[in-house]
């Protein structure tokens, strides 16, 4: 049996079972006390049950009418909420946004956005994946983020990349080494004999430092590999080797006994941005929140050092 009852049916069912009264309820649904009566009738017989006992003087919930009255009423606080959701979320005041970044990002230039943002829309649950690009475009690509900040690929097409800033790459050198005694840049090649310590494939890192070298016709050969930049700063704080870093990954981990210096030749940067699906637009949320990420991101970088156990 098909049954095709509309909000406004139980809206009419649940002001009529809280009245008891037909005049009343015709009154405040604006409606003639007969037209209230075919659609009551009408709602009876769509569920094959009655619902009100009437007579001439009194209107009574039958056995039926009460269970359904209290089912009706959780189905309109039901409707009710979820037009106050979506509402709330056309609106950017509810909902969830979820951001993939790289995890210097994340750690040193998110939270200041974040706390912002969090501050204006206290009611939008906020969660941030830090993680590196290959996760991070994939994590897009599947829909569990809503945007990623993360390094350019060209090998992913199927994203919509809005470039926000370049980041250069610096040479993290222990403060006894011979190459920390220049007081100026350094070329890659001039590195190329010293032990180098790098971060791990897939990320971007490995794959700049890669193309760098191999402008200058040398294969790069780490002598030590991690996936965390806080273990690539303790390697070269100790003297095992020099590390290329990015200057934002290189400015989270900067201490004692470590000295940075620009790399040339060539002057390598690694474009930093927005990804988004090609095939799902940004919910207002996440739209607004994009919007912070990049007055932030076209504001002077952050001066602050913080250690850190992510990538980069």
């Amino acid at each position: 049996m098909k049954i095709n009852l509309s909000m406004r049916d139980i809206e009419t069912m649940l002001l009529l079972g809280r009245t008891l009264n037909f005049r009343q309820a015709a009154s405040q649904l604006h409606l003639s006390q007969s037209a209230l009566s075919t659609q009551i009738l009408r709602i009876e017989e769509s569920l094959g049950v009655r619902l009100f006992d009437r007579t001439t003087r009194t209107v009574r919930l039958t056995a039926a009418g009460q269970v359904f009255m209290q089912q009706a009423a959780l189905l309109q606080a039901a409707f009710r909420g979820a037009i106050d959701a979506v509402t709330g979320i056309a609106s950017a005041e509810r909902g969830q946004v979820a951001v993939a970044a790289l995890p210097s990002l994340a750690a040193r230039m998110l939270p200041r956005v974040l706390m912002a943002y969090h501050q204006a829309r206290p009611e939008v649950a906020l969660k941030v994946f830090d993680t590196l690009s290959g996760p991070a475009f994939d994590l897009v690509r599947a829909g569990d983020v809503d945007f990623a900040l993360t390094a350019a690929d060209p090998q992913q097409a199927d994203l919509q990349y809005e470039p926000l800033l370049s980041d250069r790459f610096v040479l993290l050198i222990p403060s006894a080494h011979p190459l920390a005694r220049s007081p100026g840049p350094l070329r890659w090649a001039d590195t190329a004999s010293a032990p180098h310590v790098s971060m791990t494939h897939p990320s971007s890192v490995r794959q700049y430092a890669e193309w760098a070298f191999l402008q200058n016709r040398i294969r790069f050969q780490p002598v030590f590999e991690a996936e965390r930049l806080a273990t690539i700063a303790a390697m070269v704080e100790c003297g095992f080797g020099v590390a290329a870093l990015p200057e934002i990954a290189a400015g989270t981990v900067r201490q004692p006994g470590i000295v940075e210096r620009l790399l040339t030749a060539p002057v390598t940067e690694r474009s930093i941005g927005l990804v988004t699906s090609r095939n799902r637009s940004l919910s207002p949320a996440a739209a607004e929140l994009a919007a912070a990420v990049r007055a932030q991101l076209a504001s002077p970088p952050v001066q602050d050092t913080a250690d850190t156990e992510a990538g980069a």
